[in-house]
């Protein structure tokens, strides 16, 4: 059944007959790379398999280290020997792992390495056999992502009704219970009574306006994934255009905005994500800074992404509030905004769409010495189903 040609030679090692090889193999070997190496783990056998699965020829192989098909990060950390000590102790050693091909690109594989033994049962090398499993591997990693998916859009949801079903409906019964109460005295009440329950109305009515703004764009990060358009966008022009919206916000209360990004820096990212991002991030600064402080903007490379900095010269917080800062948790939620202290949602917000982003944010700070929020976004990226897009540049 087998039409398999071997190609042998002997590389300072004995000659492995091919009807001793075949007999410790299965039958087909159309989807298999098999070889053998000698003791001093040098390749002397490479079947047609081997080279549709790695690309090399045989009598590119042949006396070549048994080491070459490895990983670097495998190298170091000793695999190849490993496999062998673990197939002498137990007449077998098996494993799926990333191999490298001739061309460099890598495949996922299962593996397994036992001795090769003579008719006597002297062993004369020993045989590696490997099946190409990436596109299984491809699968797995589509289908986990799947599911992950599915998990957090249901802790999304649940999150987004929970603070509709408290964060939102609680403040609208007391406007509701208000404007019953303006209705029914208004004609008893005097002017200024009248003003300050109109003027506490108005700040009422602009929080849950407010907050409705942060759960569409919030509900935006997967129920609305088709309007994800991410380009790539000049840090420079884009920062500027995002102070311009808080130049206002931060004079009313006496604060400097520095840029100190360097020209011609980019991200990879959607437009209306970072524009958020950076306001969430600014307006937060901004309502924990005392007068006269400033705010800071940095960006910094990171191999393949670059790592934006705000900092600011406020309060800075406690650990115990660094712990819970990203995570939604619901009492923190309505105490913060009691406290006027923001519904905390914009960092929530800001985070999914980091992510979405293929980026992160953290943050690093303490009590009395202000804090940094960090994230990164990758500099370039291609997205599936979009062409390369050309730099976006906010200034025209």
């Amino acid at each position: 059944m087998l039409q398999e040609k071997i190609i042998t030679k002997e590389p300072n090692s004995k000659f492995i007959p091919s009807a001793e090889f075949y007999s410790q193999i299965i039958d087909s070997l159309q989807d298999y790379s098999i070889f053998t190496m000698d003791k001093q783990l040098k390749i002397n056998s490479w079947n047609s398999g081997s080279t549709t699965i790695f690309g090399w020829e045989s009598d590119e192989m042949i006396g070549k280290d048994f080491d070459i098909i490895f990983t670097d990060e495998d190298l170091e950390l000793g695999i190849q020997n490993s496999e062998i000590q673990t197939s002498l102790a137990d007449g077998r050693a098996t494993d799926n792992r990333w191999h490298v091909r001739k061309d460099g690109s890598r495949f996922f594989a299962f593996g397994l390495v036992f001795p090769l033994l003579d008719v006597n049962g002297e062993m004369m090398g020993f045989v590696k056999i490997l099946r190409d499993l990436t596109e299984k591997k491809k699968s797995e990693e589509v289908i986990k992502t799947y599911i992950k998916d599915l998990e957090d859009l249901n802790t999304h949801k649940e999150s987004v009704l929970a603070i509709i079903s408290h964060d939102l409906r609680t403040p609208l019964t007391g406007i509701i219970g208000l404007v019953t109460h303006l209705m029914a005295n208004i004609k008893e009440m005097n002017a200024e009574e009248v003003n300050e329950m109109l003027e506490l109305l108005l700040k009422t009515s602009t929080d849950e306006l407010e907050m409705l703004d942060y759960l569409v764009e919030w509900a935006r990060i997967k129920f609305a994934a088709q309007v994800f358009m991410p380009q790539k966008i000049q840090l420079t022009c884009f920062v500027q255009k995002v102070f311009e919206r808080m130049k206002e916000t931060a004079q009313l209360n006496h604060i400097t905005l520095v840029h100190q990004i360097e020209e011609n820096e980019t991200v990879f990212a959607d437009r209306k994500m970072l524009v958020s991002v950076f306001q969430n991030l600014i307006s937060n600064a901004i309502k924990h800074t005392q007068p006269g402080g400033e705010i800071k903007i940095s960006a910094k490379r990171n191999e393949t992404k670059i790592i934006v900095q705000v900092k600011d010269s406020g309060i800075g917080m406690s650990n115990k509030i660094l712990e819970k800062l990203f995570k939604p948790q619901l009492k923190t939620l309505s105490n913060a905004r009691k406290e006027n202290k923001g519904a905390g949602i914009g960092l929530l917000l800001s985070k999914g769409f980091l992510e979405r982003n293929g980026g992160k944010i953290w943050v690093e700070s303490s009590e009395g010495n202000g804090s940094s929020f960090y994230f990164s976004l990758p500099m370039d990226k291609t997205i599936i189903g979009h062409e390369k897009a050309e730099v976006l540049n906010l200034s025209e």
